[in-house]
């Protein structure tokens, strides 16, 4: 069967990562063209690419009849515009996470898709990682019981540019970064936040307050049915990236994720004992990212439902944005009181 050609909108540094992917792992996909509107970049990355076409605007990649399916990986902000032009041209969609910056644009865009019977898959990569995927086929079988408790930790090495910290373009630390973990704790719990209660601090960079964002945010969570969690998301882990998921079931628990990334412990009488770190995102979830975008092109092929679905984006930003007015209002709010 001839391969599902596929046009990536936006190749900064994750829109690379998507095209990488989709060039070089995918056997059933192939990439069409890139567009960007930072031409310096594009053409940077067609020049390592010759046989990918290399847009300005997305639209014309909108129109090109050889593209099936895009990978919409600009800023958030943009997200809205750019989905719903997707939705009119007749592709398919891979948004990469948020969806937007507001419930409203997201509906904005879940109606675009909906009129023009489009497929909509949305990044989160989590779904698709191993460690994951195990301990929910764990819950599942009631190896741990019924979940009560879960922790979800995110901590990056180092912070984003200032120019993407500002909430206005990326939605700030919680939207961007800890939608992530609500996506997962929602999955791992299997049931819906109902309130959340944020505390937020900026010790190792405070420059992010002149954009108004934070570095570390500690978010409370209640959960419809009475479960508890707690979501933990950093930007000051400068020892390597860290990322791990706690549940704990009425029979058990489950530790997700892991630290060392190369299997070798050093012991010596002069320096201890050491291991590595995970680097990076790249490095923990790559084979994710490789398996959301073949499940997006499976989808496109056989005409199903993707996995993660159009009502768990908006259910994680909903939850994200609760956690985000908390932040500012600094008092509980229900996840409902986000419409």
């Amino acid at each position: 069967m001839a391969k599902i050609g596929i046009g990536v909108i936006g190749i900064g540094r994750m829109g690379q990562v998507y095209a990488s992917h989709v060039a070089s792992q995918i056997d059933d996909a192939r990439l069409v063209a890139v567009a960007d509107t930072y031409v310096p970049t594009l053409e940077a990355f067609t020049s390592k690419n010759s046989s990918v076409k290399g847009y300005v605007d997305y639209h014309d990649l909108l129109a090109d009849p050889a593209i099936q399916g895009v990978i919409v990986a600009t800023s958030t902000s943009t997200h809205r515009d750019v989905v719903v032009a997707a939705a009119a041209a007749g592709k398919a969609i891979f948004c990469e996470k948020p969806t937007a910056l507001t419930l409203a644009a997201t509906d904005e865009m879940l109606v675009a898709v909906n009129q023009a019977g489009v497929m909509f898959q949305v990044g989160f990569m989590r779904r698709f990682d191993k460690a994951y995927v195990e301990a929910r086929r764990q819950i599942d079988a009631d190896v741990i019981g019924e979940p009560i408790v879960v922790r979800s930790i995110g901590r990056d090495p180092f912070r984003t540019s200032l120019e993407f910290a500002n909430p206005a373009v990326s939605g700030g630390l919680i939207v961007d970064m800890a939608i992530h973990d609500f996506d997962i704790i929602r999955w791992m719990m299997g049931d819906e936040v109902e309130r959340v209660y944020t505390e937020t601090a900026s010790k190792v960079y405070p420059e992010l307050v002149e954009v108004g964002d934070v570095d570390n945010a500690m978010i409370n969570v209640r959960f419809v049915n009475d479960g508890l969690g707690n979501v933990e998301v950093s930007r000051t882990a400068g020892y390597g990236y860290d990322i791990r998921c706690t549940v704990v079931g009425t029979k058990g628990t489950l530790e997700i994720g892991y630290l060392q990334e190369t299997p070798v412990l050093t012991l010596s009488k002069e320096i201890g004992v050491r291991h590595d770190v995970v680097p990076y995102f790249k490095e923990r979830f790559g084979p994710a990212y490789t398996k959301q975008i073949e499940h997006f092109v499976d989808c496109l092929r056989e005409g199903k439902p993707p996995k993660v679905s159009s009502a768990d984006a908006r259910a994680a930003l909903q939850a994200a944005i609760a956690a985000t007015v908390s932040q500012h209002e600094q008092r509980i709010v229900y996840v409902n009181e986000i419409q």
